[in-house]
């Protein structure tokens, strides 16, 4: 098999791989909107670091590298989802807190 297909098939099944692993912890957020479990800091690199990939897919020299770019728009999209959730369930647990 050429070289550039297993590139390609990796970068594929690495996606799909990624985008799978990474839906289920986004729907438990949404469905149950607790992320007492989840650190912030780390949410926010990943949502950092999946834009930078996205952005490197992106602008490759040789043309748009699709697998990396669209894994990289959805898990930065997930990401940015949980860390959005993460915020406003503090600023609800500060509330709570402030009122007598």
């Amino acid at each position: 098999m050429e070289q550039g297909v297993i590139y390609t098939i990796c970068g594929y099944v690495a996606s799909i791989c990624l985008i799978l692993g990474y839906l289920p912890q986004v729907v438990t957020t949404i469905r149950t909107r607790s992320t007492d479990g989840i650190a912030m800091p780390t949410f926010l690199m990943m949502a950092i670091g999946s834009f930078a990939f996205m952005l490197q897919g992106l602008l490759h020299n040789g043309g748009i590298i699709w697998s990396m770019f669209i894994t990289n728009a959805v898990t930065c999209a997930c990401s940015c989802i949980i860390f959005v959730i993460k915020i406003n369930n503090g600023l609800s647990k500060r509330k709570k807190k402030i009122q007598p």
